[in-house]
C-alpha cells in the first residue's frame, strides 16, 4: 500500500497514527518532495470512482491563490490532471492507494471499511 501525505499536515498525521494502530504496512511518500505524475493521478482517479474535483485540496493556499474555484469547470480533465501534477500542495491528502482502491482524504469510517 502507498500512503501519500504531507508530513506537516495534521490530517495526514492522524491518518498515519491510525494506520500504525491498525498494524497496516505501507510505503510513505511525501507529496511535496515526490509529486504524483499526471499518469499516476489519472490511474488513481479512475480507480477511486470519485469526481476529479475531489482530488483538489480546496482548502489549500495554492488552490485559493490560483483562483481554481472558478477556473476548474472551464478546464478539461486532462488540463486538471496536468495542473495537479505540477504541485503536490494542490492535491487533497492523504491518499491511500491499494491494489484495488484509492482513498482521498482521511475519513476513518471509510478507511476502516476499506481495510476491514
Amino acid at each position: 500500500m502507498l500512503f501519500v501525505c504531507y508530513p506537516k499536515c495534521t490530517t495526514c498525521q492522524k491518518a498515519r497514527t491510525w494506520l500504525d494502530a491498525q498494524g497496516v504496512s505501507y510505503e510513505v511518500r511525501d507529496i511535496k518532495l515526490q509529486n504524483p505524475s499526471a499518469e499516476e493521478l489519472r490511474q488513481w482517479w479512475q480507480r477511486s470512482g470519485l469526481p476529479l474535483k475531489k482530488f483538489f485540496n480546496t482548502s489549500g493556499l495554492q488552490y485559493k491563490a490560483l483562483g481554481l474555484k472558478d477556473k476548474l469547470s472551464a478546464m478539461s480533465e486532462e488540463e486538471q490532471l496536468e495542473l495537479l501534477s505540477t504541485d503536490g500542495m494542490l492535491v487533497k491528502r492523504p491518499l491511500l492507494i491499494g491494489e484495488d482502491f484509492v482513498r482521498v482524504g482521511f475519513r476513518q469510517p471509510e478507511w476502516e471499511e476499506t481495510l476491514g
